[in-house]
């Protein structure tokens, strides 16, 4: 997005009125959602290897008001962000850069129209973020998710939350050629306050698991440089994975993705993919996949110390074998790790920037933000951001 005319957090009720000084008429008639951002406690990259992860819906969320027009006009504003979208909800909606974030609404539009839902009319929207975009904790998912909910919601579309999850991957596979997989798009639609999600990508099989921290807080840690999935190696890693995978299945191995194998079946079959890269690419997948199963047991357990040494494992393979860390994210994961109160950290989501997190306790959390902000700032020249989140429900109308 273009840059951000204020920095202010809007609230539902600012937003609503904003909406009615924007497009005028009358406040009952002004449709409030909220869509979550997300951070994923352990499983990074292989959502799209057949694995499962761990992720949670926080309390940091994107506004959405909406309400249905008497015409066929469709009008998209943000509060924060310069510029205004008009398209009509007869037309063909295809991929244009130009029209930026309007894409990410459009490919959803596209994907009901090609499901068979009719509209009986326009609507307008304005939205509001909360979420750092580009910071690796799902603003696009975000925004695909809960405006899929808002017009569904609104035209009474008779669609479940998985279908609103498929619908968001779908409108990047097919709209913004990113060939994610599903669980941002997943935990967003279907997350719930107090709990993480183990999801099983393949088979789309859930369980909600009590996420209790007792004394300790997830921190979000922004590196503060964007990064855009699609123009990032995401394609590319995705590519490897799919490389190491076929030697296996030409060498009779019968799996149909990389995580199906558990670590000791690595053991016995990694010799097979003898190219180094695409090696060290399916230990991380095998390897990773492992670390969800026993984070979820660990904290079943209330063993929050192993899910720390859990959370350091997991970056030092994504920055080892899969490589998708970088200085910024390295800097900080592992000036947290040495930090008084923290038992782990890690990068999560896509990488090449974005976020990490730390689980640190309540009581140090002002001395971890500030010992590993001074860190940040001397290898890489400028802050970080830093905030302390909770669980929160995934798309909802307010």
């Amino acid at each position: 997005m273009a840059d951000s005319l204020t920095n202010k957090e809007y609230t539902p009720q600012e937003l609503k009125e904003a909406f009615i000084k924007m497009y005028g008429g009358d406040e009952s008639t002004v449709r409030l959602y909220s869509s979550p951002a997300r951070i994923n406690i352990i499983g990074e990259h292989i959502d799209y290897n057949g694995g499962k992860v761990f992720p949670a819906s926080i309390n940091r969320y994107l506004y959405i008001a909406i309400r249905k027009r008497s015409d066929t006009k469709i009008l998209y504003n943000d509060a924060r962000f310069p510029g205004s979208y008009e398209f009509d909800i007869n037309q063909t909606f295809i991929f244009d850069k130009a029209n930026d974030y309007a894409n990410y609404l459009n490919g959803i539009l596209q994907q009901l129209k090609e499901r068979g839902f009719k509209f009986d009319s326009g609507f307008e929207i304005l939205m509001a973020s909360n979420i750092p975009a580009g910071g690796g904790i799902s603003s696009s998912s975000a925004l695909e998710c809960g405006f899929a909910y808002a017009v569904i919601d609104t035209f009474g579309f008779n669609l479940d939350r998985i279908e609103i999850a498929k619908l968001g991957q779908m409108s990047e596979h097919n709209f913004m050629n990113v060939k994610c997989g599903i669980m941002d798009q997943f935990i967003i639609a279907t997350g719930k306050k107090n709990y993480a999600e183990l999801l099983d990508c393949n088979s789309l099989e859930y369980e909600y698991v009590p996420l209790d921290l007792g004394d300790y807080r997830f921190v979000v840690m922004n590196t503060n440089k964007v990064r855009k999935l699609a123009d990032s190696k995401y394609n590319e890693r995705r590519g490897q994975c799919e490389e190491a995978l076929k030697i296996l299945q030409d060498n009779g191995v019968k799996v149909q993705a990389l995580c199906e194998l558990s670590p000791a079946d690595w053991e016995k079959y990694r010799n097979l993919v003898a190219d180094p890269i695409l090696n060290k690419r399916a230990r991380h997948c095998v390897a990773e996949n492992q670390r969800v199963i026993d984070a979820a047991e660990t904290l079943k357990a209330g063993d929050l110390k192993k899910l720390g040494l859990l959370l350091n494992a997991s970056h030092k393979s994504l920055k080892e074998d899969y490589e998708v860390t970088g200085i910024e994210l390295d800097t900080l994961a592992e000036s947290s790790q040495k930090q008084e109160g923290c038992l782990g950290a890690r990068m999560t989501g896509a990488g090449f920037g974005g976020c990490a997190i730390a689980l640190v306790h309540k009581d140090k959390l002002d001395s971890f933000i500030s010992n590993v902000q001074t860190a940040y700032e001397k290898v890489i020249g400028y802050k970080a951001g830093f905030f302390v989140c909770e669980t929160g429900d995934g798309v909802t109308r307010i």
